[in-house]
């Protein structure tokens, strides 16, 4: 994840002042941990331990998820990003805010996808079976943690809080994507174009479709034998261009999308002339290896 320096995100530092908590992301990074487990690991009380958690909760380095265990639930720990950029305020603003959103994979408005797709919650298939469209329209899908199809696109409405007296600066979009190919194979490029309200902002050529090892977050129920991660691409919107993982791709502008548009358009496509139409897949909080769903971060000054 991204921060400014600011005062709103001064849980983040207060979270990683302490070696408690740096030992216990240091635990996390290897695996997820019962609350009791990583307590005995770092020689804690529950009480201390559970103080320690919830200050790197709130600083949304890791999350918390209850599960089933011997004679109740069990509080789950794990890490929700694997790294932290820390960014300086844009020179000449006296502070940098921000309006955040995250939509779900499964809370797409539009779509026109071809086999082989699917798509799938933490607990089952959305349909019961693989490669059939018209399971993009079951009820289920709004619960949706991946989805994945070789060709067509995907659309999402976000909401756009900018407000008439701000002045965006930068919108920054981040996702966990790769390909979609047979089973899987890491060496299996497709070319995924991006759009926001109607203009095309850019395009990123994912290496494949990992599988082989579980992603961090997906379920032992879904098959080693199928797609488990994939990478984690951030879009940024500025005012010089846009960039994708730092490297700059297109020169369509923040002025250039309607940004204060009452909400936003953002279209992943995979389309028919791509040179490597090798498919896409999405995942969301519960699959793959980072716990996040689309999420857009527009930073602004006042």
């Amino acid at each position: 994840m991204e921060i400014i320096i600011s005062e709103d995100n001064l849980p983040v530092f207060e979270a990683l002042s302490s070696p408690v908590r740096i030992k216990i992301i240091e635990l996390l990074t290897q695996q997820p941990m019962i609350m009791k487990d990583l307590a005995a690991a770092v020689s804690l009380s529950n009480s201390i331990i559970t103080m320690h958690v919830k200050k790197l909760e709130k600083a949304g380095i890791i999350h918390i998820e209850m599960i089933p265990g011997k004679g109740g639930g069990q509080k789950l720990c794990s890490l929700s990003t694997d790294r932290i950029d820390i960014a300086f305020p844009i020179k000449g603003s006296a502070r940098m805010n921000q309006h955040t959103s995250s939509v779900m994979v499964g809370h797409y408005t539009d779509f026109d996808v071809k086999p082989t797709c699917g798509l799938a919650t933490k607990q089952g298939l959305v349909g019961g079976s693989f490669d059939e469209p018209r399971y993009f329209l079951n009820a289920e899908r709004v619960d949706a943690k991946i989805l994945w199809f070789s060709q067509g696109f995907i659309e999402y409405k976000v909401p756009n809080y900018l407000m008439d007296n701000e002045i965006p600066e930068e919108l920054d979009i981040s996702m966990e994507l790769a390909s979609e190919a047979p089973l899987t194979n890491d060496n299996w490029p497709s070319d995924i174009s991006f759009y926001l309200n109607d203009v095309k902002i850019g395009m990123w050529t994912s290496p494949g479709d990992f599988g082989g090892t579980r992603g961090r977050y997906t379920p032992e129920w879904w098959g080693l034998h199928i797609n488990q991660y994939g990478l984690l691409v951030r879009i940024k919107i500025t005012h010089a261009g846009t960039f994708i993982d730092g490297l700059k791709v297109s020169d369509v502008t923040i002025d250039d999308i309607a940004i204060r548009s009452l909400q936003w358009k953002f279209r992943l496509a995979v389309e028919e002339d791509a040179v490597n139409v090798g498919g896409l897949t999405i995942y969301g909080s519960g699959f793959g290896n980072y716990y996040q769903d689309i999420a857009f971060k527009l930073y602004y000054r006042t």
